[in-house]
């Protein structure tokens, strides 16, 4: 079987157009495994969540609206064989958004939210809420009451030996949401992951950008060396206006380094849990 070199960190653009092949070809429900050592990795992919469903969810989470394409059944999860381990879902990321308060306040949010003031679920006054869907979601940790922890640590991922080109034995990537507010953006969150011989790295990215006023991007990035008995997982932040960049070209934004706080925590797993 031949293996193709994909870099897991590419930009929200490609997601995008593999959206839409996605929808104009037809879509199929797929779910794919794949064992790395005493690690098992699942993505499955389903259709965008039923209108009923997603109204459910709304009121559940004291929302007045969910992304536009919700796929509550999509996920994408590492598993150790004794049952532990950490996955990826959008409810899990969407409970992670500010249900109280605007986080952008710039003059689209109004008439965005007045436009879905109509919706069943939506309330004669539209509360406050981050409209933008942002989410500092890092995964669902399973398995905290056996024996996955998670500790501080000044251990970073080596980033240069993630660039060695070596065999890609599983690829994946997988949207949990995606919204255009309203014509006035985009906001979205994705996961993906990649398997070598001697590793795993996978990438959550929350990607957002509110035309004319900023781009922001939350990732998490979580790797794996065989011989290890812990995975590293970082997270970072970054956020730029509109206006400190508009001497750059829209296809070189997203490669801008953005002001960004970042910090990294190790999650631990026993000495038998060796890959």
């Amino acid at each position: 079987m031949t293996w193709m070199y994909e870099t897991i960190d590419s930009n929200s653009e490609s997601m995008l157009a593999t959206l839409s092949t996605m929808m104009s070809h037809g879509f199929k429900s797929s779910k794919q495994n794949f064992t790395f050592g005493q690690w098992k990795v699942t993505a499955a992919k389903n259709h965008i969540m039923k209108s009923k469903d997603v109204e459910r969810l709304a009121e559940e989470m004291n929302m007045p609206s969910l992304p536009e394409m919700l796929f509550g059944d999509n996920f994408l999860r590492i598993q150790h064989l004794d049952g532990y381990g950490i996955g990826f879902n959008a409810i899990d990321a969407l409970r992670r958004v500010n249900n109280m308060e605007d986080a952008v306040k710039v003059a689209c949010a109004q008439e965005w939210q007045e436009s879905r003031a109509d919706s069943e679920h939506s309330k004669e006054v539209v509360k406050p809420y981050d409209w933008t869907y942002t989410t500092d979601y890092r995964g669902t940790l399973m398995g905290e009451d056996m024996q996955i922890k998670v500790t501080e640590t000044a251990e970073r991922i080596d980033m240069e030996k993630l660039k060695a080109r070596e065999q890609i034995m599983f690829f994946d990537d997988v949207l949990l949401f995606e919204d255009e507010l309203h014509d006035h953006g985009v906001s979205m969150i994705s996961v993906k992951i990649r398997v070598m011989p001697t590793s795993f790295f996978l990438l959550l990215r929350f990607f957002l950008r509110v035309d004319g006023v900023l781009i922001r991007i939350n990732d998490t990035r979580l790797y794996h060396e065989a011989g290890n008995n812990y995975m590293l997982r970082e997270f970072s932040t970054r956020e730029s206006k509109i206006a400190e960049l508009k001497n750059v070209p829209a296809a070189l934004q997203l490669l801008m380094k953005f002001s960004s706080d970042q910090y990294t925590i190790r999650s631990r797993i026993p000495d038998a849990a060796t890959s």
